[in-house]
């Protein structure tokens, strides 16, 4: 992203993250780290095996320390979600209950509608080893559940957090498609960059024997001229590879330095075999 560390927005908002009895410090802290990077912020931990705070936990979450701060324990799953409007349980397989069972997609959309409404919510995460009881699951209002492999199904539970953590910031944006960022804008070479490549290749290799027999010369710089102009070359890519040409040139097979070859139409390429095109 453009800009400084200075100018750039925390996110920190939408439902709870809710552990269900985690065992490891390091995965409370991976949590963490993908809470942070989808602008969630909240987290409650249920009786953490082993307790809290965690320095493992803080440790793996990569300076998402804001989050790790902020991190409230409770006594019961019934106690972490009472101030709650909404909530979610994920998990991996079948249930029997009457749950209105959704997508990641759904769940997101559901849990950002409610949150625009001014509705607390919440996603409910299992135990690493056995997920969520089917007690924890009764507290909540609807079951997201992850198209996963049937044959492998279990999710890491800081891989199920930065899925639903993800699809809660898709549900933020206007355009899916859109990205964060773009690539900067090259402008496409002209046909005389193109051909001064073509005559630059073609010397370079003529230099070194490469078109033998002498008699299918026009066949291989046929057909080499076909492969170079297969794609749309910018201008810096024409000045990436004729610089790298030019760095090879100057030494001949035995080590030994030989007469740069000028460069047609590109004073500015770097001949010191800088590929940077800069």
């Amino acid at each position: 992203m453009a800009g400084t560390n200075s100018e750039r927005i925390m996110l920190a908002e939408g439902p709870a993250i809710i552990l269900v009895e985690p065992q490891l410090g390091e995965n409370i802290g991976m949590v963490a780290r993908a809470m942070a990077n989808f602008g969630l912020v909240e987290l409650r931990l249920v009786k953490p095996r082993d307790g809290w705070p965690s320095d493992k936990a803080r440790a793996a979450a990569s300076k998402a320390d804001h989050v790790i701060d902020g991190a409230i324990v409770y006594d019961t799953l019934e106690e972490a979600i009472a101030d709650l409007n909404f909530v979610y349980a994920t998990t991996a397989r079948s249930r029997d209950g009457f749950k209105p069972v959704r997508s990641p997609v759904t769940a997101a959309e559901t849990l950002r509608h409610r949150f625009k409404a001014g509705e607390k919510t919440g996603i409910l995460f299992g135990r690493e080893k056995s997920g969520l009881s089917n007690e924890d699951v009764a507290l909540a209002d609807e079951i997201v559940t992850f198209p996963v492999n049937p044959a492998f199904a279990s999710l890491n539970i800081a891989q199920a957090v930065l899925l639903m953590s993800y699809e809660w910031m898709k549900s933020s944006l206007d355009d899916v498609h859109a990205v964060p960022f773009d690539a900067p804008e090259q402008p496409m070479a002209t046909k005389d960059e193109l051909i001064g490549l073509f005559d630059h290749v073609e010397e370079a290799l003529d230099a070194r024997g490469y078109f033998h027999p002498p008699h299918k010369k026009a066949r291989m710089v046929e057909n080499l001229r076909a492969v170079l102009s297969r794609r749309a070359f910018t201008t810096p890519e024409i000045h990436v590879v004729r610089g790298v040409i030019s760095s090879l040139d100057r030494f001949s097979r035995r080590g030994q330095r030989a007469p740069a070859v000028p460069v047609r139409g590109d004073e500015d390429t770097d001949t010191d075999g800088d590929a940077s095109g800069e």
